[in-house]
Order: C-alpha cells, then sequence, then structure tokens
C-alpha cells in the first residue's frame, strides 16, 4: 500500500444504531443541556409516517418546540432562512432532523444561522468561515444515500445563482447520527436503489480521488461490500429489518470516508445537473459513476481495479487479470444500475434521457448538457478530480451518459494526456 506523506481523518460524530434507537434521542440532548428542541423534515417523510415514530419514540422527555415538514427536494437558501425564524421564535435551543440529504443539509444551514445568530447564510459558504461549536444537531436519516449525518459538509441550492453552494467545516458535524432501520422500512424500491448508489458512489469517488488515505479506504471499501451484499435483496424484500440497518451503515461510512478523502467528477457533474434540471442527486451519482471510473481509468486505474473485491466477491477478484479489473469493476456497477432498473420496473434510469418527471416528460434535454457544463466548471469538487477537466471535456462525457452508451476514451487527448494509452 502506497501511503500519502501526510493526510488527516476526523469523524466526532457519535452514531446509536440499532432496530429500536430513538427512544435515546433524549437522554443523548439532555447531556448537551438541551430542553427543547425543533424537528426538520419534508412532506413526504412526514406523510410516511416517520416523523410521528420520532415523536412517539422522545416526546415524553424532550419539549418539542416546532415540527417545521417545509424542506423541498433540494435544500434552499430562503428556506433555511424561514425555518431559522421559526427555530428562534419558538425558543428552541437544539435540532433534529429526520430525512433524507436535503434535510440533513437543511438542518446543518439553519444551525450555521441561529448559532452565529446571523441572517444571512451565505455568509459562510466555502470552507473555514465557521469559527466555533454550533448547537447541538442530532441527524436522523431516512435514506441510506447521502451520508450526510457524519459529514462536514452541506450543499444548499441558491434559486437566484441556479447554483448549489457548498458549506464545509468540522463544525457542520452533527453531534448524533441514529441509525434505526423503522426510518427505512417504507423506502420506495427506487428511492431504496438510488440512496444506495449515492452512498456507492461517495465510497468509490472517495477511494479513486486525489486526497484518498488509508483510513477513508477501509471505511469505503467495507460501503461497498456491505451495499453490493444488501441492495438487491432489499429491493425484493423491503421489510428486511438487517438489510436495512446494514444499507444505513454503509451510507454513514461511505460518508465518513468521503467526507475525509472528498469526491471527484461525478459530483461535479451530479451537483450540476440537479442545479440546472432539478434531477435527486441519488438518480444522477448511478448514472454518472461508470462514467467517471471510465474517465478517470488511465490514472486511478489501479484503485478502480482494487474496487472489484467489494463489488464481486474474492474469487472474481482473484480469478481476473490484474489489467482487467478497472474494467470488470465497471462492468460490475452497470450490471447493478441494470438489476436495479429491472428489479424497479424501469424507475432506476440508466441514462440521462430516461430521467422522467412525474408527469413522463424528460428532465434532461439534450440541449441543456452545455449549460450544465458550463455550471459545472464553478463546482469545488473538480479539484478533487484525479483527471483536469475542461468544458469540452465535461459535455463529452454528458454526452455518453445521456445517451447510455459506454465512454469511447479514444476521445480525449488531455493535458497531461493519453490516447490509445494505458498505464496499468
Amino acid at each position: 500500500m502506497h501511503l500519502p506523506e501526510y493526510y488527516e481523518f476526523c469523524c466526532t460524530v457519535k452514531t446509536v444504531a440499532g432496530h429500536d434507537v430513538l427512544e435515546s434521542i433524549p437522554e443523548l440532548l439532555s447531556k448537551m443541556n438541551s430542553k427543547k428542541t425543533m424537528i426538520i423534515t419534508d412532506k413526504g417523510v412526514e406523510l410516511a409516517g416517520l416523523v410521528k415514530i420520532v415523536t412517539d419514540a422522545i416526546s415524553e422527555n424532550i419539549e418539542i418546540g416546532a415540527i417545521e415538514s417545509d424542506v423541498p427536494p433540494d435544500s434552499d437558501v430562503r428556506v433555511v432562512n424561514n425555518l431559522s425564524k421559526i427555530y428562534v421564535k419558538n425558543g428552541c435551543d437544539s435540532i433534529i432532523a429526520v430525512g433524507g440529504g436535503s434535510v440533513l443539509d437543511t438542518a446543518k444551514g439553519v444551525n450555521i444561522i441561529v448559532s452565529e445568530n446571523s441572517d444571512d447564510l451565505m455568509k459562510f459558504t466555502g470552507a473555514g468561515a465557521l469559527k466555533r461549536k454550533l448547537r447541538p444537531l442530532v441527524a436522523v436519516p431516512t435514506t441510506s444515500g447521502t451520508g450526510s449525518e457524519v459529514t462536514s459538509v452541506a450543499v444548499i441550492a441558491d434559486p437566484e445563482r441556479n447554483k448549489k453552494m457548498a458549506f464545509s467545516s468540522l463544525y457542520l458535524l452533527p453531534d448524533i447520527a441514529v441509525l434505526d432501520s423503522r426510518m427505512t422500512l417504507t423506502l420506495p424500491d427506487f428511492l431504496t436503489s438510488q440512496t444506495a448508489m449515492d452512498a456507492l458512489t461517495h465510497a468509490a469517488e472517495a477511494y479513486t480521488c486525489l486526497s484518498k488515505n488509508p483510513v477513508s479506504d477501509i471505511h469505503a471499501i467495507n460501503a461497498i461490500k456491505l451495499i453490493t451484499e444488501n441492495l438487491l435483496n432489499v429491493i425484493k424484500n423491503p421489510t428486511d429489518k438487517e438489510g436495512r440497518l446494514a444499507l444505513a451503515t454503509a451510507a454513514n461510512i461511505a460518508g465518513m470516508s468521503f467526507s475525509n478523502s472528498m469526491v471527484g467528477m461525478v459530483h461535479t457533474l451530479g451537483h450540476s445537473i440537479g442545479a440546472v434540471c432539478h434531477v435527486p442527486h441519488g438518480t444522477c451519482m448511478s448514472i454518472l459513476l461508470p462514467y467517471g471510473l471510465e474517465y478517470n481509468m488511465h490514472k486511478t486505474g489501479e484503485y478502480t481495479g482494487e474496487l472489484l473485491y467489494p463489488l464481486a466477491g474474492d474469487k472474481v477478484y482473484s480469478k481476473t487479470p490484474k489489467s482487467k479489473r478497472p474494467e470488470k469493476a465497471i462492468e460490475y456497477i452497470r450490471d447493478l444500475n441494470q438489476k436495479l432498473c429491472d428489479a424497479t420496473d424501469g424507475r432506476h434510469p440508466v441514462c440521462l434521457k430516461d430521467v422522467l418527471d412525474r408527469d413522463g416528460n424528460m428532465m434532461v434535454p439534450e440541449d441543456k448538457l452545455p449549460e450544465i457544463a458550463k455550471t459545472a466548471l464553478g463546482d469545488g469538487s473538480i479539484f478533487y478530480n484525479p483527471e483536469e477537466l475542461d468544458f469540452d471535456d465535461i459535455l463529452k462525457v454528458l454526452k455518453f451518459a445521456w445517451s447510455g452508451e459506454k465512454l469511447d476514451r479514444s476521445l480525449w487527448i488531455h493535458k497531461n494526456s493519453f490516447k490509445n494509452q494505458e498505464s496499468l
């Protein structure tokens, strides 16, 4: 193993996991001197009855000052500002975030404003803007994807700029992550598949991008293994509590991994598709992951090849020649996406042109690809990608991902370049 000369790894989040662990939240908040909490969630989570499960588990032991479900699919700075006012008006002193990535990121944004006694979230964009610990935050994920319950980042949309703004600080780490299998039992099959592929993408990019390190690598490999061993079975048997908890754990440790090693072009493109066309993040990740690994293969093929072990198991890994492992790993990811598409009756799309809204309309028209490519150039994750990306590169990759064709790597002549050249 090649060790970097220097690396850091930090996760201060206390994770509590099991089949009935929501009941521990009041005691955990009490230890942080919290007496009145605000629950932030979204309409879907509320309608699914998950908020009631949480309130039934905790309301006898802690006062709930407000329950707010006005969180959109993409976290929005305007919603963050509004929820912050409600938090202050009701005299709350902590937050319980119950939901997926948008809810958790929204809660982090609210926590920034109320802790800093500010009215402008945009003052704290980027890295290092926060200088002190924030108010108590308990994260209860209802999907097994983002890992936001253990990450030091939040991505919040700014509709006025048509961009997703990144916030990064160790102070953004929640205090407690509660993984309770009850929270994902009712998650529809296509959301289960897409959010799990989001977690797999976190792990794969963490393992192959520029800031990888030995500790993040261990978390990434184990996350991928848990996903490939449990995802299809959970799709077929949605009430499998053990499988649900395994996927929640996978998302959690994948979050720890990429929060310390960062991600690359798959997230660069995914953030931009989300900003321009409002496609769910997990959908983007599942479609784009094979293309990102292919594009970077000439620089990170060895690491991509090592992913074959958790993806396919030791027998396939040992029987596959080293030079063939990278392509085999990507083949397994594509095959997994297709199996998920079949298992969800097509609701897990495998290319961008097949992503449809509720009315059956195409969400990513081909003529939007140039705008997406332009937006991607301003995304911070681009700096951690192993290979440089310019507008033309991004547009080419997007066109392949739109059509569903396998990436033709011979089209590229990079600045550091390759053409019909392999480093394996």
